[in-house]
């Protein structure tokens, strides 16, 4: 809030009491002239006008802790001092509504003039009509810190001296413009699309946000490339690496064509240094880009654990060791094959080849790539490979969860569910998920991967005691066309992503607020009935979205590459299980049963074929779920009292059900608000507090990670890409970790994100019961001690992702 507005300085009293009406508080009278008094005293005589607001918001968000109402009067006061910027004056009432409206249409051609928006918005719109659309009350759903998030990175400002030229709604319908610009009837469309997003129905992710309806408008969410083993295309890939970042992009990059260290380079007879060195040099783009001037620059490297120089891989994210053989700015990943999950179950060994000398294994999957995978091996005893080792494969397994456990890396995703699964197996080989592991989609050396992302908000879509399904399927139809627009209005910083883009059409609806909407049906995340929401209302999701690109298929032309794919051969995500199973030679013990009219869906597709190679996809949601002011993505609440850090500041978060429902039972107080912050926001210690509530509210780490993993299963027959799956592990037992990941890939997860840990203080304070593991503690001593040994995680090498604060910010 730098910019000065020309009006009179407001008086502190004034600005609360407006601040305050029609929000109910339990302060008294007493109490808010103690506040008043505190902040006249905390203040100079000729304090600016940004220093009173700024003075204001910081006494009030103090007290959020004890009267979370209190972040609603914040969010009220940021917004006068906001509209005071925009407006250049203090209105209210008739005047206020006025000028709201005038300045959406002169800010709006003020921004065209500068070559900040597309010029179409002022030709192919009546912004009269669409200013006297705007639902001004709408401004009154945001929450302070989503109001300090929009301002600080999301509403336009000019690129000279970063004034401001969007208010709330416009900011919504700025998006909405952008994303009908090219429909047949844009101006009905804009209405719709705005109705949608400004009602915090649907968000489309942050890159949307950020460019619709500007002059360079990168929409997309994520890129995957796959590099080749060529010194020339290596250094393409660092070039494309920047491009793609540089407009918001998050990476996933396959590196597991890059032969070994130690391989022979014919052209001059000497030997690779691996993949290793290079990886150093992409981490150092990733660096180098600030997206937009926004965000900071992700990547994630996938490397598939047959290849060579994977042991090396593996501890690229460690604090100690040659700094030049480090990656501490860029995410890795682990790409691992069923194969190698059957060894470890077995106690067999792995064997690690250089991709040079099997070429094949990148591309082969299933029953395919174990065939092929022991023939080489035979080739490796027969003495007709030039490299390779043998490993113990459990050995190998407990290092990848040691070093994910100090280090939160590398990631562990699974090739053969990605591939058997994936709609588009005629097309091509899925070589690597994305930077938060919810896309898998093929990639090769000519295209790049392209993702369309945007999620649903299922908090805003509860009513009267249940999930309002005619609701959310209008929210559904709505949001599938906007993310199918995306791929036909996004500008693609490289040929290779256009290309792709434009032949498959992929977009991955999501959702978001799942734990939020459990809370307001009284359901708790560890109870048996959450698996069945999760299961119903991902089939509810998937059946709508499913249903509208094929709407949109007969609307528009099924896309390019549709012929062959398994939606053409009449397969859905949900018929895709058996064939997983079947690969595997054993159950993937999840809930399949279909509880709708799965033949409408099904002979739709058969007529009219998809407009989309793939539809849903769960990111984590980080930013837009704190815009929503929800719980991100399907995750649970992360506690019910914390401080949250992003782009945007320090944040205190404070779960307003439980608020509620201990005000009801006469229990909140000060003391109360003291004992909750001693247990880190655990209410489960605190004796006062009835049972009920205690397994209501049960915070990520008191809920058993397994379970968490069981409601990701069970959501993932219904979906064509994956979900970004956080695990929140509350041990240090390395038995332990390894049942989490084993129990992973045994429901069929396609890929998991970061692994949560607590401090040794937290753990100590945690209540979940370890024994209901039943006898999983046995395993060999050394798994454990190799975890225990390293004490409490180090976090310091990732700042966008810190175990205090579990977000992040890269796709969404």
């Amino acid at each position: 809030m730098s910019q000065q507005s020309t009006a009179t300085t407001p008086d502190i009293r004034s600005i609360i009491d407006r601040a305050r009406t029609d929000i109910e508080t339990n302060l008294t009278a007493a109490d808010w002239n103690d506040l008043i008094t505190e902040i006249e005293r905390n203040l100079y005589e000729s304090a600016s006008t940004d220093e009173v607001y700024r003075a204001v918001v910081q006494a009030l968000t103090a007290r959020v802790e004890s009267e979370p109402t209190l972040k609603r009067v914040a969010a009220a006061v940021f917004r006068q001092r906001y509209y005071r910027e925009i407006l250049d004056e203090d209105l209210t009432g008739f005047e206020l509504d006025r000028a709201y409206r005038e300045t959406f249409v002169t800010n709006l051609q003020r921004a065209v003039d500068l070559n900040l928006l597309d010029e179409r918005l002022t030709e192919r719109f009546d912004l009269a009509d669409l200013a006297d659309y705007l639902e001004l009350d709408r401004d009154r759903q945001f929450e302070y810190m989503a109001m300090e998030t929009l301002y600080q990175r999301y509403f336009l400002k000019t690129e000279q001296n970063g004034e401001y030229l969007e208010l709330p709604q416009a900011f919504w319908m700025r998006v909405a413009m952008g994303l009908a610009i090219e429909e047949d009837d844009p101006q009905s469309r804009a209405k719709e699309f705005y109705d949608v997003l400004s009602s915090l129905e649907f968000t489309p992710s942050t890159p949307t946000l950020f460019h619709s309806g500007s002059t360079h408008p990168q929409l997309s969410s994520c890129y995957l490339t796959t590099v080749q083993d060529d010194l020339e295309d290596i250094f393409d890939s660092y070039k494309h690496h920047a491009q793609l970042s540089k407009w918001s992009g998050g990476l996933g990059n396959d590196w597991t064509n890059i032969r070994s260290a130690g391989a022979l380079i014919e052209s001059t007879g000497v030997e690779s240094t691996g993949v290793v060195p290079f990886l150093r040099i992409s981490n150092d783009v990733t660096a180098a880009i600030n997206r937009s001037g926004k965000r900071r620059g992700a990547a994630c490297a996938y490397l598939a654990c047959w290849h060579l120089d994977f042991p090396e891989f593996i501890d690229l994210k460690r604090n100690t060791g040659d700094e030049r053989r480090r990656t501490p700015d860029m995410n890795t990943a682990a790409w691992i094959p069923d194969l190698f999950m059957k060894r470890v179950e077995n106690g067999g060994e792995w064997t690690l080849f250089s991709p040079d000398e099997v070429p094949e294994l990148h591309t082969l999957t299933g029953e395919a790539f174990e065939e092929r995978y022991r023939d080489y091996e035979q080739q490796a005893d027969g003495g007709k490979l030039r490299q390779y080792d043998r490993v113990d494969a459990e050995d190998l397994w407990r290092r990848m969860l040691t070093r994910l456990f100090e280090t939160g890396h590398p990631w562990l995703t699974f090739k053969d569910p990605c591939n058997i699964r994936s709609p588009q197996d005629h097309a091509g080989t899925v070589h690597s998920s994305n930077l938060c592991t919810e896309i898998t989609l093929n990639t090769d050396a000519d295209e790049h991967a392209v993702c369309n992302l945007g999620s649903v908000n299922l908090a805003t879509h509860i009513s009267d005691g249940e999930l309002d399904r005619k609701y959310l399927a209008d929210t559904i139809e709505t949001a599938m066309r906007m993310l199918d627009n995306v791929v036909d209005l996004c500008f693609y910083p490289t040929d290779e992503a256009e290309r792709s883009n434009m032949r498959h059409r992929p977009i991955g609806l999501g959702i978001m607020g799942f734990h939020d909407a459990l809370m307001q049906l009284e359901i708790p995340m560890d109870a048996e009935k959450a698996v069945e929401k999760a299961n119903r209302w991902q089939e509810f999701v998937s059946y709508h979205a499913i249903l509208n690109s094929s709407k949109l298929a007969a609307e528009r032309d099924p896309y390019p590459s549709y012929e062959g794919s398994k939606w053409d051969r009449g397969l859905l995500p949900q018929d895709t299980v058996d064939r997983l199973e079947d690969e595997r030679g054993r159950e993937i013990p999840t809930d399949r049963e279909e509880t709708l009219d799965w033949y409408v869906v099904r002979e739709h597709v058969e007529k009219h074929g998809m407009r989309n190679s793939n539809t849903m996809a769960i990111a984590p949601t980080a930013t837009i779920s704190t815009i929503n002011g929800t719980t991100p993505s399907i995750e649970p609440l992360y506690s019910n009292l914390y401080v949250k850090s992003n782009m945007s500041g320090d944040f205190t978060i404070i779960n307003d059900y439980l608020v509620e429902d201990l005000q009801e039972a006469e229990l909140w107080d000060d003391e109360l608000v003291d004992r909750i912050k001693y247990h880190d926001g655990s209410v489960q210690e605190i004796d006062v507090i009835p049972d009920e509530l205690k397994r209501l509210y049960r915070g990520a780490f008191e809920i058993d990670p397994r379970h968490q993993i069981r409601l990701t299963a069970h959501r993932q027959t219904w979906i064509d890409q994956s979900v970004s799956h956080n695990v929140f592990f509350p041990s240090t037992d390395g038995s332990l970790l390894a049942d989490v990941y084993e129990t992973a890939w045994e429901l069929g997860l396609k890929t998991t994100y970061y692994l949560r840990t607590l401090g040794a203080s937290q753990i100590e304070k945690s209540t979940l019961n370890m024994s209901d593991y039943g006898n999983t503690q046995y395993r060999d001593k050394s798994s454990s001690a190799a975890l225990d040994s390293t004490g409490d995680r180090s976090d310091d090498e990732d700042d966008r992702c810190r175990v205090e604060d579990p977000t992040c910010e890269a796709c969404q």
